[in-house]
């Protein structure tokens, strides 16, 4: 059994092992098919779930629209083979940051 801390872990491989082996039942196989452009389509529609979850104040619609959200992001990371490990160096920098001093300290990023 996974713990709670792992969870992402273990999610984002199963998402790559759909990726490497899909199989014509998979939801993540069908979003990998599909493309780029389907799996931002199914960001932003769950984004869209997680606002109007979060204007309702019901709080298991929330908590089951954000896990929607976060695992449509892990296949986007997936598609383009970023690991969570990532996002998590990219929080803990910004730990004891003020968000404006660090969006301010951006700077443009290169396209590949």
């Amino acid at each position: 059994m996974t713990n709670s801390n792992d969870i992402i872990g273990a999610v984002y491989q199963i998402i790559l092992d759909r990726k490497i082996n899909p199989t014509d039942n998979s939801y993540t196989a069908s979003l990998m098919r599909g493309g780029i452009d389907k799996i931002l389509k199914k960001i932003g529609e769950e984004a869209t779930e997680v606002v109007i979850a979060g204007k309702g104040g019901v709080r298991d619609e929330i908590v089951y629209e954000a896990a929607d959200l976060v695992f449509h992001l892990l296949v986007l990371l997936g598609h383009q083979n970023i690991p969570p490990t990532a996002v998590y160096d990219e929080l803990r920098r910004r730990l004891g940051i003020s968000g404006l001093e660090e969006k301010a300290s951006r700077h443009e990023p290169v396209q590949p």
